[in-house]
């Protein structure tokens, strides 16, 4: 079973960076993309990046484009966000996504195109 873990979350300063891990616990899967997502406090989860593994091309929200940067590690299925230049709008719980089916570029921010997804950590942007 795949069991996506995110981990690097906390409570920063306006202004500061952060790196988020997503580490699959479980078994070994090739998945097509993996992707952030996060849910703001009373809002709907949104789309925030997303990597292509057969040619790491990456994707952005235009609210973190220039400020976060998604990459992978070594092994399939490890992804990590570096977040820079933090704001307080970016104050939410980060989700860690992956999907195993080939997605258009369109689709990067839709939930539907991934089968397996974290359980989320809270980033927390004081002002």
């Amino acid at each position: 079973q795949v069991q996506l873990v995110e981990s690097g979350g906390g409570l920063v300063q306006a202004g500061d960076s952060l790196r988020l891990s997503c580490i699959n616990s479980g078994r070994t899967f090739r998945p097509y993309a993996m992707a952030w997502f996060r849910q703001a406090p009373g809002k709907d989860r949104e789309f925030v990046s997303a990597v292509r593994r057969i040619d790491e091309n990456t994707y952005y929200a235009d609210s973190v484009k220039g400020r976060f940067t998604v990459s992978t590690g070594n092994a399939q299925n490890t992804m990590y966000l570096q977040m820079t230049r933090l704001k307080s709008e970016d104050t939410a719980v980060y989700y860690c996504a992956a999907g195993l089916s080939p997605i258009h570029t369109s689709n990067w921010p839709a939930e539907r195109m991934y089968e397996y997804w974290g359980q989320g950590t809270q980033v927390t942007v004081s002002s």
